[in-house]
């Protein structure tokens, strides 16, 4: 008998196996473990009692709290995100549920799986305006690519397999199932061996002659250009070393979107950086003198397109995506490879390796591509009275080169300056919000990173206006003993606000600085945390080496130069040929 049901609640089935009766919470909670799940983020409330008293009882899954739902979301993206595994949320009904909804939105942007456990009052008070009562459903449809609401006591395994295969299937995303509170409680007939999870089955491959297209179109071109996203990160490690293996087999130069930095390795001479509106030089130009573009999970969304009429106006595309409604939707293809970009990658290789283009096809490629390089479109001059951002990034990124960190960033300037010069040459290892780009993020992200990954190095670089958005779980960190590192580039400013108030509103800054930012590290001692604030350039290096060998918890409060900007830049309404590298200076060709 299980101990957790009432004695009275044995029941025995005459042509089936031995069924047990047990509270709707205990059955989700077994369900949970045997889909796998070992961790949930949460934040309890009265609609939700039934379940964690379901947790309490059940050492089997960590429960961390969080101190607002909206990170429970963000801890949850950046465990799946550094796993491959989908995060769970659980929180409760009217307000709580509420407050997932930017989680959730950033969660669908960039295709994270995720899967929302939210309370629902009783059945009989659904419709009444009941105290915390909402409509779960009707608010998180836009923001989710599924959502449920369990009506029925036995429904309970099959929604929710239901809904890990829908977060995890095709492109991944956040899913949220509304459980009321009285068939949370609610004794209820449980099979000993439930059903099996959903399967799909396995994405069809391309046909054989688009896989030859695509291959003949490789071989013959003479200016080539991958340009890999997200989706290869999410199509797991085995993706990103296909599409690596594929890269280097043709000889051709590579680029990354913001979300798929890690994909192909940072340090390889033929990665030119990231492209789009605050890519380098060289990769932005690739990308508008190919005369063949290679797309692997990514979207051709505006920020890498930039002015659509003038994206890549001379180059053929090929596109390769799970989604099948991602292709030709914004940019018109030539060859539509639709699947899972490891099986597409592994099905195109064999195809590439029988065509053999002449031995030095790509050196006049190269040749131009080496004449954008020299124009060292990250450089940056040190200052003696101010720290950098730019140096900030690089005096990280030695810190980190060998310790394999996982980093994650909030949202604005110091997010583009992280992906300029920071280097990952393995996926999972840089967390960032791309297509909501949701301040806040970063530091409940590193912390779920940081559930995940207990031996390693994770750092969150922030700025200080996102810091504020969700502080509070510097209190998290503290609690379940994530040793998570805050890097703040503190300008006082909302600094990408800032940059474009100056660059497009005439230097009005209206509302973009901050006037009474608190002292940091007051905040975070009084958290549990170390914390230190350093100005001098010259003692920069020893502040981060200081922070990353602290033993709990740190956070480092760096003061840099106030109204920096990040170049190069491609402005609003212009391709991938116009890019400033400072201002009012495009650069000539």
């Amino acid at each position: 008998m299980d101990t957790c049901c009432p004695s009275s609640t044995v029941a025995a089935s005459a042509d089936t196996a031995e069924s047990v009766l047990a509270p709707g919470a205990k059955i989700m909670v077994d369900a949970l473990v045997e889909l796998g799940v070992e961790v949930i983020f949460g934040y309890p409330g009265g609609a939700v009692l039934p379940l964690y008293d379901a947790l309490f009882a059940d050492a089997r899954l960590r429960h961390v709290l969080v101190r607002h739902e909206q990170a429970a979301v963000h801890a949850a993206e950046g465990y799946a995100r550094t796993t491959g595994k989908p995060g769970v949320v659980l929180v409760t009904s009217g307000p709580g549920m509420s407050n997932t909804t930017t989680g959730l939105l950033d969660a669908l942007c960039d295709s994270i799986p995720v899967v929302c456990i939210s309370g629902q009052v009783s059945t009989s008070l659904i419709g009444t305006n009941a105290f915390q009562e909402c409509d779960a459903l009707a608010i998180s449809r836009p923001v989710t690519k599924w959502n449920a609401q369990i009506r029925n006591s036995g429904e309970i395994n099959n929604v929710l397999r239901d809904a890990f295969h829908m977060a995890t299937s095709g492109r991944p995303g956040p899913v949220l199932i509304d459980f009321p509170k009285d068939l949370q409680a609610a004794p209820t007939k449980r099979e000993r061996r439930p059903k099996a999870s959903p399967v799909s089955a396995p994405a069809p491959l391309p046909p054989v002659s688009a896989l030859r297209q695509a291959a003949s179109l490789i071989a013959e071109s003479k200016r080539p250009v991958f340009y890999g996203g997200g989706g290869l990160i999410n199509s797991g490690p085995d993706a990103c070393e296909a599409f690596t293996r594929l890269v280097r087999l043709t000889g051709a130069p590579c680029t990354l979107t913001l979300m798929g930095l890690g994909a192909f390795p940072g340090s390889d001479p033929q990665f030119l950086g990231m492209l789009g509106m605050h890519g380098t030089l060289e990769a932005n130009l690739a990308m508008h003198d190919a005369d063949l573009i290679i797309c692997v999970g990514a979207r051709f969304d505006d920020r890498v397109t930039g002015e659509l009429s003038g994206f890549a106006p001379r180059a053929k595309k090929i596109h390769i995506d799970i989604d099948p409604t991602s292709i030709n939707k914004l940019v018109k293809v030539d060859v539509a490879l639709a699947g899972d970009s490891e099986k597409v990658l592994q099905a195109l290789i064999p195809e590439v390796e029988k065509v053999d283009p002449p031995a030095g096809a790509l050196n006049e490629w190269w040749s131009a591509i080496e004449k954008w390089r020299s124009e060292d479109s990250l450089s940056f001059s040190s200052r003696d009275d101010y720290i950098v951002p730019q140096q900030l990034m690089r005096s990280l990124r030695n810190a980190l080169s060998e310790t394999d960190a996982i980093v994650s960033t909030d949202v604005g300037q110091h997010q583009m300056w992280a992906a300029q010069h920071l280097c990952f040459d393995r996926p999972n290892r840089w967390l960032t919000s791309g297509g909501a780009g949701t301040m806040g993020y970063g530091l409940p992200a590193a912390i779920g990173a940081q559930i995940a990954h207990p031996e390693k190095t994770v750092v969150c670089v922030s700025g200080d206006a996102s810091v504020l958005m969700n502080i509070q779980e510097l209190s998290t960190a503290t609690q379940h003993g994530t040793p998570v590192k805050v890097v703040l580039s503190n300008n006082g400013y909302m600094g990408m606000v800032r940059q474009w108030q100056e660059f497009d509103h005439g230097a009005r800054y209206s509302h973009s600085y901050t006037a009474a930012l608190p002292d940091f590290v007051a905040i975070a001692s009084g958290f549990g945390w170390g914390a230190e604030r350093v100005t001098d350039p010259q003692e920069l290096d020893a502040a981060i080496a200081r922070c990353l060998a602290h033993d709990g918890p740190c956070f480092l409060d760096v003061a840099v130069q106030p109204q920096e900007n990040c170049f190069p830049m491609m402005p609003p309404g212009c391709s991938h040929d116009r890019i400033l590298l400072e201002k009012d200076r495009f650069y000539e060709n």
